[in-house]
């Protein structure tokens, strides 16, 4: 009889084990589809911008979003991102910019507010003119992904200021 006890609480012990183990994996699964999500925004943004669509870029920020220029104040709410990005993608085109993620980002997500960094470099004609690090916060309302806060900056420092011009000499005063 204790033995017939014994792996009856065995079993029900396994069942448990085996039950709590399934959450677990649901629960992993739901975060690695966020972050492939996540990973995904960042493909729709370079393809846009790539692209010359600043309003595909603009969709993939919240209403409420920020954007953390470097080096410039910064942006606030979708329809001011869209106005920055259409002057900003139009003079990149001009220019012949093309800007490329490093696939290799790092993702995290915690509840309904997820984040990504990374490393991008930006080519004109070929040739690489600057390569940079981002960081991306981005939240999830109604199962869709949004960012909130995006910022970036180049890895080298950026140029001097221009020196102030040189006032003009003073003209030679008449000998006496």
């Amino acid at each position: 009889m204790n033995r017939s006890k014994s792996m009856s609480w065995l079993i029900v012990a396994g069942v448990v084990l085996v039950g709590s183990m399934s959450g677990f994996v649901h629960a992993a699964s739901s975060a690695s589809a966020d972050e492939v999500a996540i990973r995904a925004q960042l493909t729709s943004w370079e393809k846009a911008y790539n692209g010359g669509d600043a309003k595909g870029v603009a969709a993939l920020y919240a209403e409420d979003a920020q954007l953390l220029l470097p080096g410039a104040p910064g942006v606030s709410g979708r329809e001011a991102i869209l106005e920055f990005f259409t002057k900003y993608i139009a003079s990149s085109k001009a220019a012949g910019v093309v800007l490329v993620f490093n696939p290799k980002t790092d993702v995290g997500v915690s509840g309904n507010i997820g984040w990504e960094s990374g490393t991008y470099k930006v080519t004109v004609k070929g040739a690489v003119v600057e390569t940079g690090k981002f960081l991306s916060v981005s939240r999830k309302k109604d199962g869709k992904w949004l960012y909130i806060r995006d910022t970036w900056n180049a890895d080298a420092a950026p140029a001097p200021p221009a020196a102030p011009p040189q006032a003009p000499a003073a003209p030679p005063t008449p000998k006496q």
